[in-house]
């Protein structure tokens, strides 16, 4: 045997290790880049859960979480106060899934002894259902809506007979704040531009179930009651919307952070009045002939310091 015939097959066997050797080099570094890869896209994934869960606090109880967006405000061919509508971006918020009940608010007066300005002026405003007139009625409150000479509040119904002073001042002592008006808006659409009138959908009545505490009959002099009720009801009475909240239309009004104003583009002229804030959703005086305000996109003004039997507010609180 020479000496290349005994090389060869040794040279041959050392190729085909080397082959061998440089595909298991190949394969694991492949194995080392998916390694990286998967630990890679573990770290995003885990990343983008942390997010969300920070996006995403714990809801408080009796509240519902909003997690903002875009939204369109307001509404064309309405009442003149609600155009134009206009497109606007909202942070994260929470808000009180009911109004502020009777029962809420004297917790808050055992508390702290806060009186409020209804008390301490010593009237308020209820109408007159006989009259169909507004009057001022010594010593009601939110203890007695409609005076002492009739019962006293129900502690499940909104609280009624306080100013924006006096829900700010619940707000506050309650570690939250007042809803602005476009976050109020917002929360009645459940985030959604879906062109309904309603917080609830498009029908007042639906399967000949009323949807909202409102005004029945020939307003003010004729309430049929075809809902339940003459004055406010509980809070729920109604259900919720597919967001979570009750009563965001009819039962009461309801007061936000904003001084009222009209919106950028509107070519009415208003002198802006820094005592006058915006309220939101009508109430069971509202009627469809008259001030149709149980609509999303509605809007009205109150002075801040004055107080009425149909008018409550819910409380609201950031939501990053």
């Amino acid at each position: 045997m020479t000496f290349h015939s005994f090389r060869k097959p040794a040279f041959l066997a050392y190729s085909v290790f080397k082959r061998e050797s440089k595909v298991m080099q190949v394969k694991n570094s492949t194995k080392r880049r998916m390694m990286r890869k998967a630990t890679v896209l573990f770290i995003a994934f885990t990343a983008i859960l942390s997010c969300t869960a920070q996006e995403q606090p714990e809801t408080p109880e009796g509240m519902v979480y909003f997690s903002g967006g875009e939204i369109i405000i307001g509404a064309e061919n309405t009442l003149p106060n609600e155009a134009p509508a206009f497109r606007t971006t909202v942070k994260p918020f929470f808000m009180d899934v009911s109004p502020v009940t009777v029962s809420d608010f004297q917790k808050f007066v055992e508390a702290t002894g806060y009186q409020t300005e209804a008390e301490r002026f010593g009237d308020s405003v209820v109408m007159d259902y006989e009259t169909g007139e507004w009057i001022m009625v010594t010593e009601a409150s939110w203890k007695y809506p409609r005076g002492t000479d009739y019962p006293a509040a129900d502690d499940d119904h909104p609280v009624t007979h306080v100013s924006w002073n006096d829900a700010n001042a619940y707000a506050v002592w309650a570690g939250r704040r007042l809803p602005t008006e476009i976050e109020w808006e917002y929360a009645a659409k459940g985030g959604q531009n879906s062109g309904n009138p309603y917080s609830w959908g498009s029908e007042l009545v639906e399967n000949g179930t009323y949807r909202a505490n409102v005004w029945q009959g020939r307003f003010p002099v004729e309430n049929t009651a075809e809902d339940g009720y003459l004055f406010t009801s509980p809070v729920g009475e109604f259900g919720k919307t597919e967001a979570g909240l009750t009563d965001m239309g009819g039962n009461v009004w309801e007061w936000t952070a904003d001084i009222y104003n009209l919106y950028e583009g509107n070519p009415a002229r208003l002198r802006t009045n820094p005592d006058m804030k915006v309220i939101r959703g009508g109430s069971f005086l509202c009627h469809q002939d008259v001030c149709y305000s149980y609509r999303v996109s509605a809007r009205q003004s109150h002075s801040h310091e004055s107080a009425s039997f149909h008018l409550g507010f819910r409380t609201a609180a950031d939501g990053i």
